[in-house]
């Protein structure tokens, strides 16, 4: 028996060592690391989500309609591709408005 304790103190101590640190340490690192993969698993999508949002409103700002055939289009040429006519062109016309020519004068009137 003498013997035996001899050869193997090596893996008597690793042994002993390991049966201390890895339940405390070990554990701890496998809840931390579940709870980093579930925290990713759930800001993932939102982040795609928050992105998909972004790039949609991008478009929408991108879009014109004429308002003489309907056509949509992306350009912002100024003019319809389908029937050649000016396209209201939100940037260019709001920009260089005075903010008194854009404010809505309403009249109150007593009904009787």
């Amino acid at each position: 028996m003498n013997y035996f304790l001899k050869a193997n103190k090596n893996l008597l101590t690793y042994s002993l060592i390991l049966l201390f640190l890895v339940p405390f340490f070990g554990i701890n690192f496998f809840i931390s690391f579940l709870g980093n993969i579930l925290l990713l698993l759930f800001l993932i999508p939102l982040f795609l989500l928050i992105i998909g949002v972004l790039v949609l409103n991008s478009f929408k700002s991108k879009i014109n309609t004429c308002s003489n055939c309907g056509t949509i289009s992306f350009s912002s040429n100024g003019t319809c591709i389908n029937c050649g006519s000016d396209l209201d062109i939100f940037g260019k016309d709001e920009i260089n408005k005075k903010p008194s020519e854009s404010t809505i004068e309403v009249k109150a009137e007593e009904i009787k």
